[in-house]
């Protein structure tokens, strides 16, 4: 495609978001969403146009399967591995007040220095391309995740379980594209702009762009269960069955805090401000999982833990039943991969790492929101259900 047709296509979306058939589209905040067809850019998205004060462009390779509808905002398909097709679509961009970073280049592992490398790129690329031109920018907002704290390499035995608050230091000698996305930041912006980092734990939401869809796991695996009347099994160690290890973060929440950071004053800092971002009250998966089963449907065994169950073994060959599922249900065309990472959800309930975080920080300069996991998983399970992504 020819450099005039890229700036067309830029052009236009900006036109598009403006105007709406000669209409002004009367906005004093103007946000870009990187990664706006994650679990996180969907739910910021919809917030934002709900309100009759900001307009919103959506950044991602690839749009939503139902797009969203409004004339305040506009999908911009972008590589953001490309530096040519940023440059060409991006740097039209000059009435940005609000940047939102939800997004991350997932082609090597997460602890790998190439990983580091990618990721630097892509949000240098971006930033290359907005920061000269958006004249009122006010503030970004980065997410990354409670990994800050932890290394999955070399692992102490310790059994003592520590809740980590904002301040914790950084592992060294840790190879963490999260560290190296908030240093590039606090360069990028050397003091002149405000800037927030949020930290979720396991993100519940909906996406099937997203590659860490735990919800996605969970009902793709609850319907094949009920499909072929298998027992609902909770497959991973008993140290994770049992005890607190991990916080659920709602994205609805999260998506509410990197606004209420990223609107507040009285906590706006050009220094930068770090929140963990975390539902609250804490959970273990035994409590829980016989109402997720329950939700399902599906055969809850007495006996619910298995040490010897490996979700990507079980799953391996169920494929084809996914796709019959798709057609007698009537779901949205997908494949069973497009929903399901059944290698993370092996990872994820076999975790040696224990990643709980204190919120007290957010609730101390008056975020409020709190969400029980139970709770945030049934909902998203209706919430899929409704999209007609699964049964």
């Amino acid at each position: 495609m020819a450099a005039k047709e890229f700036n067309d296509e830029a052009e236009a979306a900006t036109n598009k978001v403006s105007v709406n058939r000669g209409r002004e589209v009367d906005a004093k905040n103007v946000a870009v969403i990187f990664g706006v067809t994650g679990l996180v850019g969907k739910e910021l998205a919809r917030r934002l146009i709900s309100t009759a004060n900001w307009k919103v462009y959506g950044i991602a390779r690839k749009p939503e399967i139902t797009a969203i509808q409004s004339s305040s905002y506009c999908f911009i398909s972008c590589d953001l591995l490309n530096p040519l097709d940023i440059k060409r679509k991006l740097t039209l961009l000059e009435d940005v007040t609000h940047i939102f970073w939800v997004t991350w280049a997932s082609q090597f592992a997460s602890d790998m220095h190439k990983c580091c490398e990618q990721n630097k790129a892509m949000m240098c690329y971006a930033l290359n391309a907005i920061l000269p031109r958006a004249k009122a920018l006010k503030h970004v907002s980065l997410q990354t995740g409670m990994k800050h704290y932890v290394s999955l390499q070399g692992l102490p035995e310790e059994k003592q379980v520590r809740f980590y608050d904002e301040e914790c230091p950084r592992v060294s000698k840790s190879n963490n594209f999260y560290y190296v996305l908030e240093d590039l930041l606090k360069e990028k912006l050397a003091g002149k702009v405000a800037w927030s980092v949020h930290r979720p734990g396991l993100l519940l939401g909906s996406s099937h762009r997203s590659l860490y869809n735990f919800l996605g796991c969970l009902c793709v695996y609850g319907a094949v269960c009920k499909h072929l009347n298998l027992p609902f099994v909770f497959g991973g160690t008993r140290e994770i069955w049992e005890e607190y290890c991990i916080d659920g973060t709602d994205s609805r929440l999260v998506a509410e805090q990197h606004i209420w950071a990223a609107t507040n004053d009285d906590i706006s800092s050009t220094k930068g401000q770090a929140f963990n971002a975390i539902n609250g009250p804490r959970f273990t998966w035994k409590e829980i999982w016989p109402s997720i089963g329950k939700k399902f449907g599906v055969k809850v065994p007495e006996n619910m833990f298995s040490q010897d169950f490996w979700y990507a073994k079980a799953m391996n060959d169920k494929k084809q039943v996914w796709k019959e599922i798709v057609v007698s249900k009537g779901l949205i065309q997908t494949e069973m991969e497009d929903l399901a990472n059944w290698e993370f959800l092996d990872i994820l309930f076999r975790c040696p790492a224990k990643m709980l975080g204190t919120r007290d920080k957010a609730d101390r300069l008056g975020f409020r929101i709190r969400c029980k996991t139970l709770d945030s998983i049934l909902y998203w399970i209706d919430y899929m259900k409704d999209e007609k992504l699964t049964p």
